[in-house]
C-alpha cells in the first residue's frame, strides 16, 4: 500500500509531526511521499532527507532548553543554542522581522542534501505567489529556496523571489497539502497543527497577535472548505491549545500535548489493519 502524508504549517506546533514520525517509525509504516507546508515541509524535508523521527526529535532537543536539562545539560548545549538563537536573531530585513537565510543554511547541514531529486522520499513543498494568489508546489530542482518560500510567514520572514515570482507562506492557501497526494497514494494522512485559540486574560491582541491570529483564522477557513469537499483517508487534528506560531519555548509542551493525538492516530491505523504483524 502506497502512504503519502501530508504535513501542515503552524510554527512551533508543527514539532508535533515529529511524533507522528516517530510512531509511524515504530509502527513499520514508511511514508512513500510526503506534502509539506511552512514548518510542515521543515519536518517532511529532514524525513524525506533520510533522518527518522527519533533523530528529528533529538536533533531539537540539542538546540532548546530542556525542563529536565541539568547545569552540564545546560554547557554541552551552549554551542547549539548560540547558533540556534543566532538563526532566528531578529534582523529587519525588506518584508519580514526575521531573516530566514541563517536558519536555512543551518538546516542545510542537517539536511545534507541540497535538491529534491537527492531526498530519499518524494517530497512536495507549498507556497504562494504573493501577487497572483496562486499556489505553488515544488518537487524538483533546489530544496532550500522552497523551504525557505514555504515558510515565510508575511510580517515575520521576508518573502522570496524564485523565478521572478514573489512567493510567501504555503498557508496562505494550503495549510494542509493532502489534496496532492490523493491521486498519487491509497492512503493519505493529513496531520493539522493549526491554531486552536482560545480567550485569554487580554481580550484584545496585540499587534503582532492580530496579525498571527488572523493569518490562523484565514489558514483554517480555507482548510474547512476543502475539507467539505474532499477528505483525505485519515485525518489528525492535533489538540495543542495556547501555542502560538512563535512560541519555540513551548516545543516540549507541544510534544506533551501532541500524545494524545498520536495515540488515536495510532489506533486508526491499527483499526484499518495496516500495521506489518496486522497481516
Amino acid at each position: 500500500m502506497k502512504i503519502g502524508l501530508a504535513l501542515g504549517g503552524g510554527g512551533v506546533r508543527g514539532m508535533a509531526h515529529i511524533a507522528v514520525l516517530e510512531a509511524l517509525d515504530e509502527l513499520g509504516l514508511r511514508p512513500n511521499i510526503i506534502a509539506g507546508t511552512s514548518m510542515g515541509a521543515i519536518v517532511g524535508a529532514l524525513y524525506a532527507s533520510g533522518m527518522d523521527g527519533r533523530a528529528i526529535r533529538q536533533l531539537v532537543q540539542r538546540h532548546i532548553i530542556l525542563k529536565d536539562d541539568k547545569l552540564r545539560d545546560l554547557f554541552d548545549k551552549k554551542g547549539n543554542l548560540l547558533k540556534w538563537v543566532q538563526a532566528f536573531s531578529i534582523e529587519f530585513s525588506r518584508g519580514g522581522l526575521i531573516s530566514s537565510d541563517r536558519f536555512l543554511h543551518y538546516l542545510l547541514n542537517e539536511i545534507q542534501k541540497t535538491t529534491f531529486e537527492d531526498l530519499e522520499i518524494p517530497l512536495l513543498v507549498i507556497a504562494t505567489d504573493y501577487w497572483t494568489a496562486e499556489e505553488v508546489v515544488f518537487e524538483k530542482g533546489d530544496l532550500l529556496p522552497a523551504i525557505q518560500a514555504s515558510m515565510a510567514v508575511p510580517g515575520v520572514f521576508a518573502p522570496v523571489s524564485i523565478d521572478e515570482r514573489v512567493l510567501v507562506d504555503g498557508g496562505v492557501v494550503n495549510l494542509v497539502p493532502y489534496d496532492h497526494l490523493l491521486e498519487r497514494t491509497d492512503l493519505t494522512i493529513a496531520i493539522d497543527v493549526g491554531r486552536i485559540r482560545t480567550i485569554g486574560e487580554e481580550p484584545i491582541p496585540s499587534a503582532l497577535e492580530s496579525v498571527l491570529g488572523t493569518f490562523d483564522i484565514m489558514q483554517t477557513a480555507a482548510l474547512t472548505d476543502k475539507m467539505r469537499h474532499r477528505k483525505p483517508d485519515i485525518y489528525v487534528r492535533m489538540e495543542i491549545h495556547d501555542v502560538r506560531m512563535l512560541d519555540f519555548g513551548k516545543v516540549e509542551e507541544v510534544f506533551q500535548q501532541a500524545k494524545p493525538s498520536v495515540e488515536a492516530l495510532r489506533k486508526e491505523l491499527a483499526n484499518r489493519k495496516l500495521l506489518p504483524d496486522a497481516d
